[in-house]
Formats: structure tokens, C-alpha cells, sequence
């Protein structure tokens, strides 16, 4: 019986004229577009210069913030208010102001001030970039010391040095933290919400009818309903591994073998919430708009955007309850890391648990009008 229920689901999937174009284009069209736009990284910060002191220590401290790759001075002003009316424009996202006396107070005291003020409008991009431009001044101050002051006896004043490894993402590249997470998004938004309008569909239509008279198992059906939409699941998952791999040069450290076993676990619990969702829905609209409503939840409440360590501790508590949250964490650990499953046993009984619970659900939820 399952054999001609799967037929039929395969039958209508490829005889709808919409949906295998989707299932190739979206991920193609998403891969493409969200992780360059889903971008943390913090550049192209527009600088105005306000220098009261005009000498060669200023002109080189400019010089220094104009050549970082994170800064474009965009503009100069004569005074600080000047300074402050282009921030109100928006021609500038930061105001460096060097003090009168600037050069002199480096010669005889070996210091001097900078003031920074920055537009905190946004406020990720106020405060990394007067975080980053303090940066670039400290490292002013670093040079200046190290050609003025003359050490007379190297011995007696040791030198400190830094060696700074970043691991698992030398190359600090954030499409490689993002561009697993997306992955996930994709599967979430593309198996479960066509899992939630499938049933749903078929009461609008009226064949549910022709299937309820049938003596089939409610578990028969609601595999039959599964299959399909985990076997989709697998097709855009290797889809975005092939962009990720030709188009970003991201490939997984650990094992395909481990990704693909926790999508499958994945791909059944998220289609197993969407079929429970299609259960109780009466029409095609309140299906839709159940299904996205959770769809927001789970996705902004995941890591996806937002470390789950930087929420407040009740928003934690809830994550708990996430499946996104959970194969997220896998998909950066094995690409970034290279873990194996035994490094990610909570994560396999989470998802495992989820399957169970959701699927579970959605049998007992499916109701037989004879």
C-alpha cells in the first residue's frame, strides 16, 4: 500500500508546474543572495575628520585611519559642529576630532587625546566602528612610542610579543559561519512549509475523501506524506553543498556522511511539524499562516542571527525547544570544526527526540472521516 501512496505523492509533485522549478531555483536564488546580504561584518564606515592641529603626526594619523579597509573619510570639517551636521546628513558614520596641540603634546608628554563620536542610530555599527578606530589609534600610539623612546638597556626592559591563531576560521571569513546556518533555513522554510499545505490542499480539493474510505494506516499515510518531502529535503541539501563548495570555496572539515544523517533526522521532524500543522488547519490560508508564524519564531529564535549565549536567559529557555537551533549547531560544527557524531550526541538526541514527538503527533492528530 505504501508503494502506490508514494507514487501518487511523486505523481503530484511532478505534474504541479510550480513546484520543481522551486525546489531547484529557490535554494540556487537564496545561496546566492543571503549570505552575501546576511552579513555581521562591519565596513565601508564613512569618516569625518575634524583636525584643529594640521601638523605631520595628524596628517600621518589620518593617513593610518584612510588606509584600513574599514574606513572611507569622506569628508573633512572645520569644527565639530560642522562635524555633526554631516552625521545628521548621514554623509558620515563617525567624527574623528584631533585637538589643537596634537603633535606637541606627542613630543614632550609621549600622549595626547582623540575624541570619537560615532552614530549609534545603529548601534552594532556605532560601536564596532569607534571600537575599530580605537584600535587604529592605539596602534598610531604603538608606532610613535616605539621611534621616540629610545630604550637604552634592552635588558632591563623586556619586550612583550603576541601570537594571535584564530581557530577553525583563520581566514575570518563570515560566509563560513553563515552559509551552513542558511543551509538550514532553506530546508526549514522549503520541508516544512510544503508538508503544511499538502493535506490541507487535498480536504480543499476533496480527495482526501477518496483516501479516508481506504483501509489504509493513519502511520501509512502520514509516511507516505513524509517521503516525498524528505527526499526534497536531500536534493536542495546537495544543491547548497555544491554552491557552497564552487561559489564561496566553503566545504565541511568533518564528514558529508555526518551532515547528511542529522538532515535526514532533521528533514523528518520539520516535515513531521508541518504535516501536524496541515492536520489541524481547515484551508489552505490558516495553514499558511500558522506555519508562518512558527517559521518566524524558530528562525530568528535559532543562532541564526543572534548567538543563543547573547539572549536573555528566558529566551534560552525557549530555544530549548528548537529543532532549528540544534541542527544549526551541527551543520557549523562539522563544516567549521570537523565534528563527529560523538561530539554532537545532544544534538542527536534532540533532533531524535523532536522526530519521535512530532511525527507521533501528527499520526495521532490525523483523523479518518468514513
Amino acid at each position: 500500500m505504501l508503494k502506490f501512496l508514494l507514487e501518487k505523492e511523486f505523481k503530484q509533485i511532478l505534474r504541479d508546474s510550480f513546484l520543481p522549478r522551486m525546489i531547484f531555483v529557490f535554494p540556487v536564488v537564496m545561496m546566492l543572495l543571503l549570505p552575501n546580504a546576511a552579513n555581521m561584518e562591519v565596513k565601508d564606515i564613512n569618516v569625518c575628520i575634524v583636525d584643529n592641529d594640521h601638523s605631520p603626526s595628524s596628517e600621518r594619523l589620518i593617513q593610518k585611519i584612510g588606509a584600513s579597509p574599514y574606513f572611507h573619510i569622506t569628508s573633512t570639517a572645520p569644527s565639530y559642529r560642522q562635524g555633526m551636521e554631516n552625521i545628521e546628513n548621514e554623509t558620515a558614520d563617525v567624527i574623528v576630532e584631533i585637538p589643537v596641540f596634537f603633535d606637541k603634546s606627542l613630543e614632550k608628554e609621549s600622549a595626547a587625546k582623540v575624541f570619537i563620536a560615532s552614530n549609534a542610530v545603529n548601534g552594532t555599527k556605532g560601536g564596532l566602528g569607534s571600537s575599530y578606530l580605537s584600535a587604529v589609534v592605539a596602534d598610531f600610539s604603538s608606532e610613535i612610542r616605539a621611534e621616540r623612546i629610545q630604550v637604552v638597556d634592552h635588558h632591563s626592559s623586556p619586550a612583550i610579543t603576541t601570537a594571535t591563531t584564530y581557530a577553525f576560521n583563520q581566514s575570518l571569513n563570515f560566509k563560513r559561519f553563515m552559509v551552513p546556518a542558511i543551509m538550514v533555513q532553506l530546508l526549514t522554510i522549503l520541508c516544512g512549509f510544503l508538508p503544511a499545505l499538502n493535506i490541507v490542499s487535498e480536504k480543499e480539493k476533496g480527495t482526501i475523501e477518496q483516501l479516508n474510505v481506504t483501509p489504509i494506516k493513519k502511520s501509512t499515510f502520514i509516511l507516505a506524506k513524509l517521503i516525498p518531502f524528505w527526499t526534497i529535503g536531500f536534493i536542495v541539501l546537495s544543491i547548497c553543498f555544491l554552491l557552497g563548495r564552487y561559489i564561496y570555496g566553503i566545504y565541511p572539515e568533518g564528514s558529508l556522511l555526518t551532515l547528511y544523517f542529522f538532515a535526514g533526522i532533521f528533514l523528518l521532524a520539520i516535515s513531521g511539524m508541518g504535516l501536524l500543522i496541515s492536520n489541524s488547519s481547515s484551508t489552505l490560508q490558516q495553514a499558511m499562516f500558522v506555519m508562518f508564524f512558527f517559521l518566524v519564531i524558530l528562525i530568528l529564535m535559532s543562532g541564526l542571527f543572534t548567538p543563543v549565549s547573547s539572549m536573555p536567559q528566558w529566551a534560552q529557555y525557549i530555544t530549548i525547544f528548537n529543532p532549528l537551533k540544534y541542527f544549526i549547531e551541527v551543520m557549523r560544527m562539522v563544516y567549521l570544526k570537523g565534528s563527529t557524531i560523538k561530539d554532537l550526541t545532544t544534538q542527536l538526541y534532540a533532533l531524535l527526540s523532536f522526530m519521535i514527538v512530532l511525527n507521533g503527533w501528527a499520526v495521532m492528530s490525523y483523523r479518518k472521516n468514513s
